[in-house]
């Protein structure tokens, strides 16, 4: 990676009621955006972001494609008041939905084969947690060898198992699985020490084996779809390593929806190419906190708003 910063973008959960409208209200490149997502898809999404009603919204099949909307619109004002753009950009990395994003930011994906790829992904996860109910939920406080250690004693066979999801940042892993080892597996972990071990509010495994029909559903709609060279390297969920190449970033994504998120690992391997900065571009700031864990010594920032992007002062990332 030949620069400093990396631009980084959050995965779901950051959505909210109302995501996006000042960025739509003040700048007409991103009334434009969000039209051609409603055009593209066939739905409302500019009103499902902006008034909601919030049910909706947090369907996954609609979730994933309004951060992605939303991030999208942020990159692409961000990018002309970084004069360092696309040859400074030492990297470009997202949390699980959030990889798509960094995809397209970063031109290995079209902004419309990643807009139907998203819509596609969340389709596919809905329809998987009907098909195989599961849960997540956060460990706090412990080693991640101790959370490998506990989610394999309380496992059985896959229809009754659980597994790390997202290596967030030290002391910090999401497990996902069925939901009665799901439930053994936090009685263990506050057995163990654990600080906190508190269920998530979602109703599918993601990054477990139970997403493997999701995976295949997903899998044909990446075969159908072209991926370029990227600006800048890619740092995958899957494997925590920065790719230019085309199939390696296809190949990672099909294993992302069945394979934990390794976000520790990607922070710790851009940090260790060069990386000294990373800007953070989504509806809420996720990200920036679990950075900051992870390497205390990497400079962030976030842009969430119409507000946060007029006070950016891209100098300081430099």
């Amino acid at each position: 990676m030949s620069g400093k910063l990396a631009i980084v973008f959050p995965g779901q959960g950051c959505q909210f009621v109302g995501m996006g409208r000042d960025l739509w209200e003040a700048y007409p490149q991103v009334r434009e955006l969000y039209a051609q997502a409603d055009d593209l898809l066939g739905i409302g999404l500019t009103e499902l972001c902006h008034s909601g009603p919030e049910e909706a919204l947090t369907d996954t099949a609609n979730t994933q494609p309004a951060i992605f909307v939303t991030s999208l619109a942020l990159w692409y004002l961000v990018e002309p008041r970084l004069p360092i753009v696309p040859n400074g950009v030492g990297a470009f990395a997202g949390h699980s939905l959030g990889e798509y994003s960094a995809l397209t930011a970063a031109g290995a994906l079209t902004f419309s084969d990643g807009l139907r790829l998203v819509r596609r992904r969340g389709e596919a996860m809905r329809d998987a947690g009907i098909d195989e109910p599961g849960g997540m939920a956060a460990i706090i406080g412990l080693d991640d060898e101790v959370v490998e250690e506990l989610v394999a004693e309380v496992s059985g066979d896959d229809a009754d198992a659980v597994w790390p999801a997202n290596y967030n940042s030290p002391g910090q892993v999401i497990i996902a699985g069925a939901l009665g080892a799901l439930d053994r597996a936090m009685a263990l972990a506050k057995e163990r020490g654990a600080k906190r071990a508190l269920p998530l509010n979602v109703s599918v495994a993601c990054h477990t084996p139970l997403m493997a029909a999701a995976g295949q559903r997903l899998g044909r709609a990446l075969e159908e779809t072209s991926f370029r060279q990227p600006l800048a390297p890619v740092v995958c969920n899957a494997t925590a390593q920065p790719t230019t190449d085309a199939t390696a970033i296809k190949a990672a994504l099909m294993r992302q929806l069945s394979s934990p998120v390794r976000w520790t690992d990607s922070v710790r391997r851009m940090a260790s190419d060069g990386v000294g900065s990373l800007l953070e571009l989504g509806p809420k700031s996720v990200l920036a906190g679990l950075i900051r864990r992870i390497d205390r010594s990497l400079t962030t920032a976030t842009v969430t708003d119409a507000d946060a992007l007029e006070s950016l002062d891209p100098h300081s990332l430099l």
